[in-house]
């Protein structure tokens, strides 16, 4: 399997963000990437943004979807057609620092570590916000009380664990994956720098109700903890949610 990295970006009607978040990757002082771009079914120019830049830089493969799918299953389609030792996530709003797979990949070589994560600042259009600093290791018993891991900081090693892919639901897929790879590591690892933005004024982060709403079901549906456990667990995520929301 080819060391590089293969990055994985999902997108839908993101003509508005994808360009730029194209160019954080093609900015990388890491080279050796590839960049799958799965649009689910887009009607905006989304696509023809993302042929115009592929034309100039070989490593950009693009892939359709003929119906929408969602993220989780388009990101699933991405990975099986992956070539890169090393799996990363960016979605098409969001952005990384030039340094940021150099340095991650560095950090994983170095200590030997099947998946990390990093510590990333959101912002919107006004700019800049608050930080997000991630504990230093999570386990499966504590990733279960607070998603930790942002899915645009995200790599894990194929090499040592195979391709993993992410649950088919429509939310919550990246902290479905996590789970699902901790169950068989005993915790993942965070590089303690700030080396991706996530926008919060793209909507994807709106609609706080809903999200707890199917947090609820990810407790009791995917996860398949039991009443009481599923009880406890949401309220200490619900509050850590929180606690993270005023950052």
């Amino acid at each position: 399997m080819s060391e590089c990295c293969t990055v994985i970006m999902p997108c839908y009607n993101s003509e508005s963000f994808i360009r730029i978040s194209i160019l954080s990757v093609i900015n990388q002082t890491f080279e050796k990437w590839e960049l799958l771009i799965i649009d689910d079914n887009s009607t905006d120019n989304t696509v023809s943004l993302v042929e115009e830049l592929a034309k100039n830089d070989p490593r950009i493969k693009l892939f359709k979807n003929s119906e929408n799918l969602g993220a989780g299953a388009s990101r699933n389609k991405a990975i099986e057609h992956a070539q890169g030792r090393y799996i990363a996530f960016l979605d098409a709003d969001d952005l990384w620092h030039p340094q940021k797979l150099e340095k991650q990949i560095a950090f994983m070589q170095e200590n030997d570590i099947a998946l990390s994560y990093t510590q990333y600042q959101k912002f919107d259009e006004s700019g800049d916000l608050g930080i997000v600093v991630p504990p230093d290791t999570v386990t499966y018993d504590e990733l279960l009380y607070s998603n930790v891991i942002g899915c645009l900081t995200a790599v894990y090693d194929s090499e040592k664990l195979g391709k993993r892919y992410m649950p088919l639901i429509r939310k919550r897929q990246d902290m479905g994956l996590w789970l699902t790879i901790l169950k068989d590591i005993p915790k993942a690892f965070c590089l303690q720098e700030n080396l991706a933005k996530y926008r919060i004024d793209s909507g994807m982060t709106k609609n706080k109700l809903t999200v707890l709403g199917y947090q609820w079901r990810f407790y009791r549906e995917v996860v398949g903890l039991n009443i009481f456990k599923s009880a406890y667990t949401f309220m200490v995520y619900a509050y850590k949610g929180f606690i993270k929301s005023r950052i």
